[in-house]
This record gives structure tokens, C-alpha cells and sequence, in this order.
């Protein structure tokens, strides 16, 4: 990192919320689901399809786990009553994770219940490594019954490789990123090129054990890759889709639907906003400059 993005880093916390809020929607839907299906609708007018993600994370009160179930259940309600195409995504500390495990699987159960019902599917998101065993032991409890789950897995992550060979062939489903957490290099790469190259590695193993592909990347070396590889194994469209953060390089994302390829588009929405938007400009200091300079003022 540039010291000019460390500087950007370290002054984000002192830019009034009411300014992060005015770049907020680049990243956020909204804060209320009427805001989030809008976002939805646009999407799927220009022929990407979506993820639906209510935002918050690390949960410590149980009332709050269930009032985002409840939450869950009726995103697919609604999928379903607008005819959206669009899935849903969770992250497993906002369902009790941290609690208790076994709260959390009864509030997994539930949601992919509620998917089941309306003929959707479930995205586990993948948290920190100290989420990663509790996340797949819950992923491989419930897939065998709902065959509606699918799993994340990050290619920074030295046990991906090995962790993809433990999806069922015929009803596994991965989404393959880099992933965002600073964890231990003695569990995680740590060299740039690396991560690429383990992305690489990872999407090819992924695609010849028959695992459907969701290809998670605005990196456009990595599209380049994964383009190559679905052309290398002749992959059908059935099999595989592009999937890109709400906000990001929708240059790339043209590119890639202009180029018949199938893509989904993760929307996030909540009150929450406020950690994910400074998350997104931590890892985008260009914008964040941009937020930094009105700020302060500068031109």
C-alpha cells in the first residue's frame, strides 16, 4: 500500500458519517429492502442477475440473530412476490455464530427452509479464519438436505485447495474470491502474485471436479484467467457466473454481460451501512481521496 493510501486509511475514521453517507450508495442499496429491490430491478433490467445481503455481522444478542432470520425469510418471500432474480447471501456471525453454533445452524436451517419453499438458494459467506471450520461444518450438515447451499472459499487461504476437494460433485457450489481478512501468513499467502496464482489454481480444481463455479473478481487478470478456463473445459453456462460487488468497476461488468456471460451482482442493504461503506473505501483509496478532499475543503 502507497503511503498515500495508508494516509487515506488512517484519516477515514475522522470524516463526519454524513459525508461517507453521500458515496454510501455506490455500495449500498439502501437501508430498507423497498431501497434494496429497486437496486435489484435495475440490475436485472440490464441482464445481470443478484445477491441479496442484509448487513451487520459479529452478533453477540440472540434477538438480534432472529429478527435477521425473520428478515431472510421474508427477502425470499418477497424474491418470490416480485419475481426477482435474484438469491440471498448471510453471513453466519450475524445468526449467532458466536453465540452458539448450534443457535446458529437452527437459524441457517430456517432461512434455507424458507429458500427451499420459494425454489432459491443460499449463499454462506465466509467470515475470518476463525469462522472457516464452524462455516463449513454447518454448510456440509445442511447441503446434503436442502441441496440449495453453496460456500465461499478465498484463495489467500492456504487450505482452499484441499477444502474444494471436500464439495459434493453433483450438488456443490463455490464461490471463489481472494478474500479481505488480514489473517496469519501461517495460514494464509501473502505475496499478491501468490493469491492470483492460487485463485487461478483453485477455479480450475473447482471446474474439473464439477463443482459450479461463481467466479467473485474485479481483478481483470483474473477474468481474463477464468475466461481462458471456461473456454479451455468448454464449460456451460449452467455451470459457472461471474459475480462483482455493487458499485464496482461496472465498466468490467458491462464487459463481461456484453459478452454473454452469466453475472450476479452482490447488493447489500441495512442500517449497517455505515462499517461497510468504510470498509469498501479502505480498499478503494481513489474514492476515498475524493471524500477525504471534500472533508477538508479542497478542490
Amino acid at each position: 500500500m502507497s503511503l498515500f493510501s495508508r494516509l487515506v486509511v488512517t484519516t477515514l475514521p475522522l470524516v463526519p458519517k454524513f459525508l461517507v453517507g453521500r458515496v454510501a450508495s455506490r455500495y449500498v442499496a439502501g437501508e430498507t429492502r423497498d431501497e434494496a429491490f429497486r437496486t435489484v430491478s435495475e440490475l436485472n433490467a440490464r441482464g445481470a442477475m443478484a445477491t441479496l445481503d442484509l448487513l451487520g455481522e459479529e452478533v453477540t444478542v440472540r434477538d438480534k440473530a432472529e429478527e435477521a432470520v425473520e428478515e431472510y425469510v421474508r427477502l425470499f418471500e418477497e424474491i418470490d412476490e416480485r419475481k426477482a432474480d435474484s438469491n440471498v447471501s448471510i453471513k453466519l456471525t450475524m445468526l449467532g455464530l458466536k453465540i452458539d453454533q448450534e443457535f446458529c445452524r437452527q437459524n441457517v436451517e430456517k432461512i434455507a427452509e424458507a429458500a427451499q419453499r420459494f425454489g432459491n438458494f443460499l449463499r454462506i459467506d465466509m467470515e475470518d479464519h476463525t469462522c472457516t471450520d464452524a462455516t463449513l461444518e454447518i454448510y456440509h450438515q445442511l447441503q446434503p438436505r436442502f441441496g440449495n447451499l453453496g460456500v465461499v472459499f478465498q484463495s489467500y487461504m492456504r487450505r482452499t485447495l484441499s477444502d474444494i476437494e471436500g464439495l459434493p460433485e453433483d450438488s456443490g457450489n463455490v464461490r471463489l474470491c481472494k478474500g479481505i481478512y488480514v489473517e496469519p501468513r501461517r495460514i494464509a499467502w501473502k505475496g499478491y502474485e501468490t493469491v492470483r496464482h492460487n485463485f487461478v489454481a483453485a477455479l480450475e480444481k473447482t471446474i474439473t471436479q464439477g463443482v459450479y463455479a461463481a467466479i467473485a473478481t474485479h481483478d481483470e487478470f483474473l477474468v481474463g484467467a477464468a475466461v481462458a478456463l471456461i473456454d479451455k473445459h468448454r464449460l456451460p453456462k449452467d455451470r459457472y457466473e461471474f459475480q462483482m460487488l455493487l458499485g464496482v468497476d461496472e465498466e468490467l461488468r458491462e464487459i463481461l454481460l456484453d459478452g454473454g456471460h452469466p453475472l450476479r451482482v452482490y447488493v447489500p442493504y441495512g442500517k449497517d451501512w455505515y462499517p461497510y461503506s468504510i470498509r469498501r473505501l479502505r480498499e478503494n483509496p481513489e474514492i476515498a481521496r475524493h471524500v477525504i478532499r471534500q472533508f477538508f475543503g479542497i478542490r
